[in-house]
């Protein structure tokens, strides 16, 4: 048993940013497994096996197997036991509880960097809605969604707390599987221009406007989705192959 002053000792050797649940590196099969779940390239439901994840990335599985459990930690990953791990699913009623969260961090990650900005984050933003535009014009869908969640996790990671990048990358993450689960088709559900208009008015130091924009960008976006369908909905098989 560790006696007291080698427990305080373990603790000391973490670092800040592993206390707050980030990583001192990037993992870049982390990354990438995101990246895929960003870019609907893995839809929910999907299975991730060890053993194939592990043999494309040409690591081990415990590796793998840590991935998934941050995953998991994160919401992206249900693990089912003596199943495996899938990507989630989220119901309806966790769309709703998603975007209400999003509706509070963001104004207040709004609120935070109009005080803090200065010319280049708001260059930096710009470029970011610029390659947004370009995805959307060569009709990358994948890159489209990517780079529209991706958008609001600029803001927060100019803000610069870890946890709060950390919280608004899950719901970034969170918020794409729910736009490929419930999207209604054909309908842009996170439009650029909406990007622009909350930069520009950031620029113009005019707080309660962005914070108006930007909480009128997330309802935008919940509106696209069809949240309709009450969480015990019973498919009609005979309807459906009769």
């Amino acid at each position: 048993m560790l006696t007291e002053k080698e427990t305080s000792r373990a603790r000391k050797t973490r670092s800040t940013r592993q206390i707050l649940g980030v990583d001192d590196h990037a993992d870049p099969i982390y990354e990438r497994i995101l990246t895929a779940v960003m870019e609907h390239r893995l839809v929910p439901g999907t299975r991730l096996v060890e053993e194939k994840l592990a043999s494309v990335f040409k690591t081990n599985r415990t590796r793998i197997r840590k991935v998934l459990a941050r995953l998991t930690h994160e919401g992206i990953v249900t693990t089912i036991p003596n199943r495996g791990a899938f990507v989630a699913s989220p119901s309806v009623q966790d769309a709703r509880h998603i975007f209400e969260a999003r509706r509070i961090l963001e104004p207040a990650l709004i609120r935070t960097l109009v005080v803090r900005a200065n010319p280049d984050d708001f260059r930096r933003l710009h470029a970011h809605v610029a390659k947004e535009r370009a995805a959307r014009d060569k009709g990358d869908k994948h890159a489209v969604i990517r780079l529209s969640g991706e958008f609001h996790l600029l803001i927060a990671e100019m803000v610069a707390s870890p946890p709060l990048t950390r919280l608004m990358r899950e719901l970034a993450s969170l918020t794409c599987l729910i736009i490929l689960l419930f999207d209604s088709p054909n309908v842009p559900a996170c439009p650029n221009h909406e990007h622009t208009e909350i930069i520009e008015l950031m620029q113009k130091g005019d707080l309660d406007a962005a914070i108006a924009a930007a909480v009128g960008h997330l309802d935008h976006i919940e509106a696209t989705l069809d949240l309709s369908l009450p969480e015990d909905a019973e498919v009609d098989l005979s309807a459906i192959f009769g």
